[in-house]
């Protein structure tokens, strides 16, 4: 346990910081999953772009590597364009 108010306060953020962190990696992962078995061309077309967001996001802030973002980002177009070939 933290012993000075400034640990504890720290304790504090870091717990909150934490679980917003996760909630970002879980919605990221549960809309690639979505839109990895979606059928239409259209509908996956429009949900790579809220996605492109959300990684660019979380790439900005460091929730994942900025490689890892582009990686992902490259793997979903080409899926994408999978689809409407």
């Amino acid at each position: 346990m933290p012993n000075s108010m400034s640990a504890r306060k720290r304790l504090r953020q870091a717990s909150r910081k934490r679980l917003h962190n996760r909630q970002t990696k879980s919605a990221i992962r549960t809309q690639m999953r979505a839109l990895l078995e979606m059928e239409s061309p259209d509908e996956a077309q429009g949900a790579l772009s809220d996605l492109y967001s959300m990684l660019d996001r979380a790439a900005a802030r460091r929730l994942l590597h900025p490689n890892t973002a582009a990686r992902r980002k490259a793997q979903l177009a080409r899926h994408v364009e999978q689809l409407s070939a």
